[in-house]
């Protein structure tokens, strides 16, 4: 069984549809794919029509951007019950972080010499639920600026860059609280790939997990084979489950195809036994 749990469609910063990257996912001789998108779970009922259709499981999820201790953290949210009013709110204000750094964005674009526009933005970003500095890049190719997203964020979008703008991102602690109570479990997604690896040592592994974090996002392309190793140990001294996934976004993130990483059989059954009794603590099974 393949099992990939982490990957984006069009409702945030992937390219495929929903039903498209379903359609990807069983192309490319997977049997479980996640979608969790950034901040909205609005891909969810397309995706889960179209796995009917193609007979590849879906696990309805989302990825969270979260702050802890002043560095941005990704969190993977599977399964919280979308009704969940306190998580709803949580994330209306993430996405509207998303939004409204947009317009001091593009200024800053516009002061470099950039002639970039809003509805440049709005044509690529298509059907997501917020844009955000992905779609700013596919602008800025689309506009010949720069030739992928991976150079807009190294010149202009990554923090630290001329063009960066913060926002709004939800307290790491105060949302594993969140999905737990939504009938859900949280992993940690890439936690040594970007900025959070400063804060996320082996100490503050062991705060969250005491928090409700469920696992931990070991297999990732952004990881050596060295982090890996550690985070593999780490999980398994806190009893965390330990996966594997691409963090696919279609065209608009290479070297990140379906499947490039995967969950093993057994830590995924744990995740699901951690869900099943998430969910009757939390009254929404």
């Amino acid at each position: 069984m393949l099992i990939d749990l982490h990957t984006h469609s069009s409702r945030s910063d992937g390219t495929d549809s929903p039903r498209a990257l379903v359609g990807c996912a069983a192309a490319a001789g997977l049997d479980v794919i996640a979608i969790t998108d950034h901040d909205t779970a609005a891909g969810w009922d397309e995706a889960l029509e179209a796995a009917d259709e193609v007979g590849v499981r879906v696990v309805p999820g989302l990825e969270i951007s979260c702050r802890y201790r002043g560095a941005g953290v990704h969190l993977l949210a599977y399964e919280p019950a979308p009704s969940h009013q306190p998580l709803l709110d949580e994330l209306v204000k993430v996405l509207a972080g998303r939004s409204m750094r947009l317009p001091a964005m593009l200024q800053r674009l516009r002061e470099l010499g950039i002639g970039i526009t809003g509805d440049d933005v709005t044509a690529v970003a298509a059907d997501a639920a917020a844009t955000g500095r992905p779609h700013v890049a596919d602008a800025l190719v689309a506009l010949g600026v720069v030739i992928s997203r991976d150079e807009a964020f190294d010149r202009y979008l990554s923090p630290g860059r001329p063009a960066y703008v913060d926002r709004y991102a939800a307290d790491l602690v105060t949302m594993i609280g969140l999905i737990a109570d939504a009938g859900g479990v949280s992993v940690i997604a890439h936690p040594w790939g970007r900025a959070s690896r400063r804060v996320l040592s082996t100490e503050a592994f062991a705060d969250l997990a005491d928090a409700g974090l469920v696992g931990i996002e070991v297999d990732h392309n952004d990881h050596s084979s060295a982090d890996r190793a550690a985070l593999r140990d780490i999980a398994q001294d806190l009893d965390l489950v330990r996966t594997g996934s691409s963090d696919y976004h279609g065209s608009g993130k290479v070297g990140h195809p379906l499947g490039c990483n995967t969950t093993d059989v057994d830590q995924y059954d744990s995740l699901r036994d951690r869900l099943r009794a998430a969910s009757r603590t939390a009254g929404t099974a």
